[in-house]
């Protein structure tokens, strides 16, 4: 394995992995800080600067001359960008460019040199150079404003470019072109495995590796700042010269990126979650306002505590116990007062067979009590025994209307009937009748006399 595949391999492999930091920067977007939805995340740019054969790490020009970096000559180079945010740390970039890059012989750094052809300039024209970069976030800073207007990044790719040297006699790009292989090319590095000899451009895989900062002008758009160095493993970037040189060069660039979305979303590049938590502790306002929160759900707390106090244990809060301190186990109504159950009364009748208390039903009810089942039982035992016969009278108290309480007090009756019916005894024996609100055992006054009206009456 040579060279050239060893730095593409990396070079792969390390996008690979900036597409899997991607994936994970996309599910651990902290959602206490809202969440991607909450914020604009697609962005487009448009830029334009200057080339130049030479990069920050230094290293030798084609021609074999180590200049100073403002020794050679600039170029034009412009495109666009496209890029998807996925946290306020990472994003992915599609870049396209174009333009032209310029080297030749300066008599400054020592006598002009030239190459096998006798060229001492050369421009090479990028026609198209498309590269898909991760961007990393280094940091963000706040000047003066409760928003982050400042942002630095950097940024790493892989890309393709289709260009063509030009070499010329003289070295300020004039004279006799000595080499120009448009039209012939088709033995690349990145495309055809054989030489077809009849393409316009040489396609060069390369690896973009830049810096940048971006200023942040208003919510929709940003001036961006920045500069790459583009490595190739291409020799011929810049026609023949020395073989053992792999071309680069770099580029300086200004340009406008706006962002795109709901201005009322923000802008996730220029978010800083750390700045926002130190808003959400610091800021005067927003604590007074956590407080204030803190305050009426301490409130509501107390009110509710009150409202579910219960004293005496009787299932009744104290707010609403009209009668506090009842013993334990107690029955007890609505106000938290002691039920007090009519006495059983002698009857004298002695074929009217044993007494039985009437069957006590709950406000608006017409549900048996599990209390009056064994009463129930009891009595649909004798009837079953004697082959005998009950009347069942239905009363109500005397909330409601006439004929609501008339309907109530027949459901009431009927409804100790089917229990009977549902123990053994004959329906035919048993007669059920309703009264409504007639003949009160007690005063409908108080709620414990309409406790006891809301009865069924056992007549045999």
């Amino acid at each position: 394995m040579n060279y050239s595949t060893i730095k593409k391999t990396a070079v792969a492999a390390s996008l690979v992995a900036a597409l899997g930091f991607a994936e994970s920067a996309q599910a651990q977007t902290p959602t206490v800080f809202g969440g991607r939805s909450q914020y604009r995340t697609w962005s487009i740019g448009v830029q334009g600067g200057i080339t130049t054969p030479n990069v920050l790490v230094g290293g030798s020009n084609a021609f074999g001359q180590k200049v100073g970096y403002f020794q050679n000559k600039v170029g034009e180079y412009y495109g666009l960008t496209i890029r998807k945010q996925f946290s306020h740390l990472f994003g992915l970039e599609l870049e396209g460019n174009r333009g032209r890059i310029k080297t030749y012989n300066h008599d400054v750094s020592g006598p002009a040199a030239e190459n096998s052809l006798g060229a001492k300039s050369v421009e090479t024209s990028v026609n198209w150079a498309g590269s898909l970069n991760g961007v990393f976030q280094l940091g963000t800073i706040d000047f003066l404003r409760r928003e982050n207007a400042v942002n630095f990044y950097a940024k790493v790719g892989l890309g393709v470019m289709a260009h063509n040297p030009v070499q010329y006699l003289n070295n300020d790009f004039t004279g006799t072109e000595v080499y120009n292989n448009e039209g012939k090319w088709g033995e690349e590095i990145f495309g055809d495995r054989e030489a077809t000899g009849d393409r316009d451009n040489r396609l060069t895989a390369f690896v973009p590796v830049g810096v940048g900062v971006k200023f942040k002008l208003s919510e929709v758009v940003a001036l961006n700042l920045g500069y790459t160095m583009n490595f190739t493993d291409d020799n011929l970037l810049y026609g023949p010269a020395r073989t053992d040189y792999k071309g680069k060069f770099s580029n300086v660039y200004g340009g406008l990126e706006f962002t795109l979305g709901s201005r009322d979303k923000e802008n996730l590049t220029f978010t800083n979650p750390v700045a926002t938590l130190y808003d959400e502790l610091k800021d005067p306002s927003l604590r007074n306002e956590v407080e204030a929160l803190k305050q009426r759900v301490s409130t509501l707390e107390g009110t509710v505590d009150q409202l579910s106090k219960d004293s005496d244990g009787d299932g009744v809060s104290d707010k609403f116990d009209k009668c506090p301190g009842t013993p334990a186990g107690t029955a007890v109504d609505g106000s938290g007062c002691p039920i007090k159950f009519p006495e059983p009364v002698a009857q004298n009748n002695a074929t009217s067979g044993a007494y039985y208390a009437p069957i006590q039903f709950e406000f608006d009810s017409s549900v048996l009590k599990t209390e009056s089942y064994s009463t129930l039982d009891k009595l649909a035992k004798e009837l079953r025994d004697a082959n005998g016969s009950v009347t069942l009278d239905g009363y109500a108290s005397a909330e409601g209307t006439e004929d609501y309480n008339m309907n109530l007090s027949n459901d009431r009756a009927n409804a100790v009937k089917q229990y009977l019916v549902n123990a053994g005894v004959s329906a035919s024996s048993i007669t059920a009748t309703g009264y409504g609100e007639a003949n009160p055992v007690a005063s409908n006054a108080t709620e414990e006399g309409r406790v006891q009206n809301r009865r069924v009456e056992i007549k045999k």
